[in-house]
């Protein structure tokens, strides 16, 4: 059987290691019923409180409503000049609208606006009613997204945020959203940063007071009802480095607005993304029962890594598989994980992510002389660490 190894490969990253104690700095004072920030590049959660509570999320829902827009432009199955009806239930919704009437005949391209600038629930109804057929129809398919999304404490019951009950999602769920919005479709992304659009005669602001208060801020929606108070999912970059914050149930536009940019600032002023080269994370190992008795291993998708500030020469990677390897492999063949950790003065330190490792080239079975031979290199082997077993009991 094979026998699970920890391969103490401990490789720091550009450096030796700091002198210092490396702790994860403390996150501000947030006034807000639950909130979170993460990297968008990575995942990492740098910081959250109660972040997987649900809560309404208002129209932060919308967020949900243009992303499967989004995917369906992207993939041909909606075109931005279609021509789009508007029903009596759209024109109806009240709340937040672009105001629409059925006599209208908006484009997709300008719903998307009304939605994303506007927070229009007239537009969510038209579009989702359009790519669906009915709203209940394109709910189903949010929540068929949420789940492929990991948003794991979300459920949608409308294309608006209309407070109704089964209707909720997280702080962190969102910053999710948010940052998949960002990574799927950056062609679409920069709609987020628009401060106004003109419909029918209405120019009307973005409410995202971040657009404007904050450098580096291009997105991504608000969201308002009495029961969920006053939220924010708010996206910021600077110099190659994305943050994505939520806030759920402040007590005013200018809390949540305040709120979310501490975090945004909390995340640029404490963390940076490392893109480590790859030449500095692969890992040869050795192969048996095959043409050749070793076979490099590299990262199978490209490695990026969240830090705090200071302890970028504090990463190490530690690569973990089963051994024995044995041949025949295939190149692409996932053989092990590499682990980025931050020590901390000697300690096992924290795993901030886990990256496959695949094979980089193929490894064809070697003929019966050479399997035999490696046959009996195992044998040996296992023999060696019998003894070495009996000799320390």
């Amino acid at each position: 059987m094979p026998v699970r190894i920890m391969l103490a490969l401990l490789v720091v990253a550009f450096a030796p290691l700091f002198a210092q104690a490396s702790e994860w700095p403390a996150p501000p004072g947030i006034q807000a019923k639950a909130w979170a920030v993460i990297d968008a590049r990575t995942g990492t959660v740098l910081a959250q409180k109660d972040g997987d509570r649900q809560l309404p999320p208002a129209s932060l829902t919308k967020m949900m409503t243009l992303y499967l827009a989004f995917e369906d432009l992207s993939q041909g199955r909606l075109k931005p000049d279609e021509v789009v009806s508007v029903s009596n239930k759209a024109w109806k919704i009240g709340g937040s609208t672009m105001f629409l009437e059925p006599r209208m005949k908006p484009t997709v391209e300008q719903l998307l606006h009304g939605i994303a600038t506007l927070s229009g629930n007239d537009a969510c109804i038209a579009l989702a009613e359009h790519v669906a057929g009915t709203e209940e129809a394109f709910v189903s398919r949010m929540n068929e997204k949420a789940r492929a999304l990991g948003m794991n404490h979300t459920h949608f019951v409308n294309a608006t945020g209309f407070p109704a009950k089964g209707h909720y999602s997280s702080p962190l769920d969102m910053a999710k959203l948010g940052a998949a919005l960002w990574r799927d479709f950056p062609q679409y992304y920069d709609i987020f940063s628009e401060r106004e659009y003109s419909y029918a005669g209405h120019t009307q602001p973005n409410r995202n007071r971040l657009l404007w208060s904050y450098p580096g801020a291009d997105g991504i929606k608000t969201g308002h009802t009495q029961e969920a108070g006053y939220c924010l999912v708010g996206s910021a970059e600077k110099e190659g480095n994305r943050f994505v914050a939520a806030v759920f149930g402040t007590d005013s536009d200018r809390a949540r607005a305040a709120q979310t940019k501490a975090l945004l600032q909390y995340a640029f002023r404490n963390f940076v993304t490392v893109r480590p080269a790859e030449r500095k994370i692969r890992r040869q190992v050795e192969v048996f029962s095959g043409s050749e008795n070793h076979v490099w291993l590299k990262p199978k998708r490209v490695v990026e890594v969240t830090v705090p500030r200071g302890a970028e020469r504090k990463l190490a990677f530690r690569l973990r598989y089963d051994a024995p390897i044995m041949a025949p492999i295939k190149a692409g063949q996932t053989l092990g994980t590499i682990d980025a950790v931050l020590k901390n003065d000697g300690k096992d330190g924290k795993v901030l992510a886990s990256i496959p490792m695949v094979a980089a080239r193929d490894v064809p079975r070697a003929s019966w002389f050479g399997r035999t031979i490696d046959a009996l290199r195992l044998w040996w082997r296992g023999t060696e660490e019998q003894d070495e077993a009996s000799a320390t009991q």
